[in-house]
Order: structure tokens, then C-alpha cells, then sequence
């Protein structure tokens, strides 16, 4: 009973924390999805106001300035949930970088434009969105492009790392139900155990409140597997509602203690008549 209990608060804590992260993950993967959304507004944004003619007047146009502050905004947002560990942390740094130089070529492109012209213009545009190089293979290498290539790298990177969490050993049934159904499996060999040496050698039945005790400690064990794993939804994003809240918990324990009582009541009397007086 006690280690039934041990795991099935190890296995419900695990199971919370996966989710939770791959929760957080999954939320940092949307924040730059709008990142890399606002980057394409910013770019169109950049081109109504070349096209304007009026960039003497505006600069590159509050539209263009409002766009790059949100793609800043969700980056940062997303480096929060970052779950790639040091690599994910290099990209958002690129990211970040990147943006600085898309600010500062829109700026040269806006300052400079009686000089440089569409030289300048085009070279804003290719920092925000230019395709990234490919290889011999034909394959895109990662870092080569714009900001909408790299926010496409970082999110890729992210996806990554939010399968690997998804497909965590504490979320995977051939793991967890081992470890709930296994102290169960092995009281059932010890009551059949224990019924058939009652029946041979003392020709006594085993009684009820073994099975009982069995019943219960199973019932923990089957329902804490249910709850961390029959409701998980398709992408193992959220768990059961009921997996880890206090009443559940209460009465998991309740059967356990339950259990414990009801094998040291069925033990008792046997242990009793074994007892020898004191020399």
C-alpha cells in the first residue's frame, strides 16, 4: 500500500509537470507563430510607405514601427516558455539580433533613400523576409535567411523540443501502468500465496478482508492511471481534471489507509497464535 502510494504521487507529479511544460511550450510555438505574422505586416507596411512617396515626411511609418514592437513583444514572450535549453536561448538571441538589423536597414534605407534608393529599400525587405540559402541538396540552411526565415528555424526548434515533451516515458502508458498495476500484481501473488497456505496447512479460509485490501490498493492504482492518462487529449496538452485535486487525493489515500487496516486485521489473529511467551 505504501508504495502504491509513493508512485502514484510520483507518477500524477510527473505526469503534471510534462503537461504543464508541454502547455508552456506550446504557448511560446503561437507566440512566435504571431511574431512571424507581424513581421510580414511590417514588411507590406514598409512597402506602402516607399511607395507613398512621402519618406521624407513619415520615416518608415508608424505601422511599420507598431508591427516590429509586436514581433519584439511575442519574442520575448516566447523566450519564456523556451524549452530547447541553450540552443532555443542562441536562436532567440539571433532572433533578437536580427530585428535590431531590420530596424537599423529600415532606418538607412529611409535616410539615405535620395542616395541609395531601391538598393536600400530592397535590403530592409531581404532582412525581414528573405528565403534562407539552400545546399547542394537543395535543402534550406538554418540561419541564412531573414527574420521570417529564422522565426520559422526557432519555431521548428520548439516543435521539437514540445514532441519530445508530449512523448515523455511519464505520459506513455506502457510506462506509467507498470508502475500503478505492479504493487497490486504483486499483493494478489501474496494473498493467493497466503489463502493457499491456509488452505493446506491449517484447512482455513483466507476471508474477506485480504481481497478487500487487494480490491482497494488496485482500485488507486487503476484509477490514478485513468485519471493521468485516459483524458490526456490528442496532443497531451491537458490531463484530467480530476487527476490532482484534493478530494481525489483524499480518497485515494483513504483506500490505502483502508487496505492497510483491513490486511493488519487479516493478519492479526494469525500472528497472534504464533506468539510464544516470554522465557
Amino acid at each position: 500500500m505504501a508504495v502504491t502510494a509513493l508512485l502514484s504521487f510520483v507518477v500524477t507529479t510527473q505526469a503534471d509537470r510534462q503537461v504543464a511544460a508541454a502547455q508552456h511550450t506550446n504557448e511560446a510555438i503561437g507566440f512566435l507563430k504571431a511574431a512571424h505574422s507581424e513581421a510580414r505586416v511590417a514588411d507590406t507596411a514598409l512597402t506602402s510607405v516607399f511607395k507613398s512617396g512621402q519618406v521624407s515626411l513619415i520615416g518608415t511609418g508608424s505601422a511599420f514601427s507598431n508591427h516590429i514592437a509586436r514581433v519584439y513583444t511575442n519574442v520575448t514572450s516566447a523566450a519564456e516558455g523556451n524549452a530547447a535549453g541553450r540552443p532555443g536561448l542562441t536562436q532567440i538571441q539571433f532572433v533578437q539580433g536580427q530585428l535590431t538589423t531590420c530596424l537599423r536597414l529600415a532606418d538607412a534605407a529611409v535616410r539615405d533613400y535620395a542616395r541609395t534608393g531601391r538598393d536600400g529599400v530592397r535590403a530592409a525587405h531581404n532582412a525581414l523576409t528573405d528565403d534562407r540559402q539552400r545546399d547542394r541538396t537543395r535543402h534550406p540552411v538554418p540561419g541564412t535567411g531573414g527574420l521570417t526565415a529564422s522565426l520559422d528555424d526557432l519555431k521548428a526548434t520548439e516543435q521539437n523540443a514540445l514532441d519530445k515533451q508530449r512523448h515523455s516515458r511519464w505520459l506513455d502508458a506502457a510506462y506509467v501502468w507498470p508502475l500503478l498495476v505492479g504493487p497490486a500484481a504483486i499483493m494478489l501473488l501474496l494473498v493467493l500465496a497466503t489463502g493457499y497456505v491456509l488452505a493446506q496447512h491449517f484447512r482455513r479460509y483466507i476471508g474477506l478482508r485480504l481481497p478487500l485490501a487487494l480490491l482497494a490498493t488496485t482500485a488507486v492504482g487503476i484509477g490514478t492511471g485513468t485519471a493521468v492518462l485516459t483524458d490526456l487529449d490528442p496532443q497531451h496538452l491537458a490531463e484530467h481534471p480530476l487527476a490532482r485535486t484534493p478530494v481525489t487525493l483524499t480518497l485515494a489515500l483513504a483506500l490505502l489507509a483502508t487496505a492497510a487496516a483491513l490486511t493488519y486485521l487479516a493478519y492479526r489473529p494469525r500472528l497472534a497464535e504464533y506468539r510464544f511467551p516470554r522465557s
